[in-house]
């Protein structure tokens, strides 16, 4: 990975940890946070929200991507940050292990990715620690369905 990609993972992955503390996850107890990085260098974040109705929580990266959407720039993502971890007792997220995102926000990530025209950079971390893994939305998505299967472009 190139000095910039670094620089741009180590941003995304910051905002992201920031994200984080905002989290309601009072059912599972497992913050999420990402940030989503535009073409123009702004950076916007989400984290995961719970419902007592489970099949209506949010998560992180859903947040990040509905609020760049509802803004008018989903065709402007470049790049996601992902991190999470376990709650402690005083709601912090904790662990070292990269969180990569589910299979949901992937379909999510690739809508953005289709209609902006780039396979996007994810870069995914735990809440702590230094690892990073990184990787292209091809390589956790391969043969995605997205708008380009409908015609849409």
């Amino acid at each position: 990975m190139s000095e910039r990609d670094q620089d741009q993972a180590r941003q995304l992955i910051a905002a992201a940890r920031a994200a984080a503390v905002h989290a309601h996850a009072p059912y599972s107890r497992f913050a999420v946070g990402a940030a989503v990085l535009l073409d123009d260098g702004s950076v916007v974040t989400g984290a995961n929200v719970e419902n007592a109705s489970y099949g209506l929580s949010l998560c992180a990266e859903t947040v990040a991507i509905a609020t760049v959407s509802a803004s008018g720039r989903l065709r402007r993502v470049m790049a996601v940050g992902v991190i999470g971890g376990a709650m402690d007792a005083s709601g912090r997220a904790t662990g070292d292990a990269p969180v990569r995102p589910c299979g949901r926000c992937r379909q999510v990530l690739n809508e953005a990715a289709q209609l902006s025209g780039r396979d996007l950079a994810v870069h995914c971390a735990g809440a702590e620690g230094e690892e990073v893994a990184s990787y292209r939305l091809s390589e956790l998505l391969p043969d995605a369905f997205g708008p380009s299967d409908l015609g849409v472009r």
